[in-house]
């Protein structure tokens, strides 16, 4: 019943490649209000110097050949619309809201900083370099934050494995971000998503403004994920204690490990209810245990992030959900049909907000893949007992990923898990 409500939804949604080269999908609800996203393979994975992606994306929106930095800022605003830019592993998104009708506007001005950004020393120096700084202080400040960027650094090393953050000793130049952006600002590269747009409006706006451009055509490349995994600790004070189990896998993501995050989940249905993980119950008050799965083009790193305010309950609670996730292997009949749902439900319900959207398609649209939550939930269903106990047993036998933060002569040694 799920998939055939959403099936409206799915067929919706259009994916072509314009007359620019550049790929595009949108989906028209009729809601009030529009938002367009500019997709670029220029996340951590392809950067050639550590920290330079993260130096671009706090270039977004600064002086470009049409319009000086403070320019965007009064045009944007006059047109009531909000610009943003993230940055994750793989790609740079830089994205706008904004009422309809005022499409044409907001896809020159981000087009723009594609085909035309001046990258001005003093705006490097001046706003570009402190926003930078001040992001990666606060990330080290952050033990989750901290975590899952060690985690990835064991996991994959390189590619996946570097750091969405600059660090202090990174050393980023101005010509740095020049060359980089060069590369990474071709055709094959970009992707344009958009919600509340015709996708033949859209992919019209996107060949105005991208077709006579001068982005190159040249693909960002970066080697083949492999997961290797491994152990760390650090010794911090100031923030919860912290600890992340995780294991990876390279290849396309396995959909078992949706079902495995949905089951392990502590989050109950009913609020203020225990639900009925088989972690929830176990932890000692005051702890906390969460899911992390992220997939990538081409390998997941999944696993369990564990807090608390003591090395000791920690401990614990890293113990329960090392148990949980080992017997896990096991799942079958109600159980796994009550996981099954939950993971149907997250994936649908995802798409509700546009950045579930944009973190649903993303991989698809680059893959040509089927990009619709008919598929998505497709793949759930077909994962019977024998196919998802066969996906975690072969997960949890790689080498486990393991990031202790805090007090870490009390804090769990994986031996001690069981790991």
């Amino acid at each position: 019943m799920l998939a055939r409500r959403a099936s409206a939804f799915a067929r919706s949604f259009a994916t072509v490649v314009d007359n620019a080269g550049v790929k595009v999908a949108a989906i028209d609800n009729g809601q009030p209000t529009t938002a367009v996203t500019f997709l670029v393979k220029a996340g951590s994975r392809y950067e050639p110097k550590p920290g330079v992606a993260h130096t671009l994306k706090n270039f977004a929106f600064k002086s470009t050949g049409k319009r000086s930095a403070l320019g965007t800022v009064r045009e944007s605003e006059l047109y009531g619309g909000v610009l943003s830019a993230s940055l994750s592993r793989e790609y740079l998104a830089l994205t706008s809201e904004f009422l309809r009708g005022d499409e044409s506007f907001f896809v020159d001005l981000m087009s723009s900083f594609l085909t035309s950004s001046k990258f001005q020393r003093h705006e490097f120096q001046e706003y570009v370099l402190p926003v930078v700084e001040a992001e990666s202080t606060a990330a080290s400040q952050n033990p989750a934050t901290r975590a899952l960027e060690l985690a990835h650094s064991l996991a994959f090393r390189s590619g996946l494995g570097s750091s969405l953050f600059a660090s202090p000793h990174s050393h980023v130049s101005l010509d740095d971000v020049k060359e980089f952006a060069a590369r990474a600002f071709s055709k094959g590269n970009i992707a344009v998503l958009g919600t509340g747009i015709d996708s033949a409006a859209l992919t019209q706006l996107v060949e105005k403004a991208l077709g006579g451009a001068s982005v190159g055509n040249v693909a960002v490349e970066s080697k083949p994920s492999t997961y290797f995994g491994g152990e760390t600790r650090l010794e911090s004070h100031g923030g919860p204690e912290t600890v992340f189990i995780g294991f990876g896998a390279a290849g396309p993501a396995d959909p078992a490990l949706a079902i495995l995050s949905a089951h392990l989940s502590p989050q109950p249905s009913v609020k203020w209810s225990q639900g009925l993980s088989p972690i929830s119950a176990a932890i000692p008050q005051g702890t906390s245990v969460q899911p992390v799965l992220m997939p990538y083009s081409d390998a997941t790193l999944f696993g369990l992030l564990v807090q608390g305010s003591s090395p000791e309950g920690v401990k614990e609670a890293a113990k329960v959900a090392t148990n949980a996730l080992k017997e896990s292997t096991g799942l079958n009949g109600d159980a796994l049909k009550t996981a099954v749902a939950k993971a149907k439900f997250a994936a649908a319900s995802s798409l509700d907000g546009r950045d579930g959207i944009l973190g649903a398609l993303s991989t698809k649209v680059f893959a040509n893949s089927d990009a619709s939550i008919e598929a998505t939930l497709a793949s759930i269903d077909k994962v019977d007992a024998a196919a998802f106990s066969k996906s975690v047993a072969a997960i949890t036998k790689s080498k486990p990923t393991f990031v202790a933060i805090g007090s870490v002569q009390t804090l769990p040694f994986t031996d001690e898990l069981g790991l």
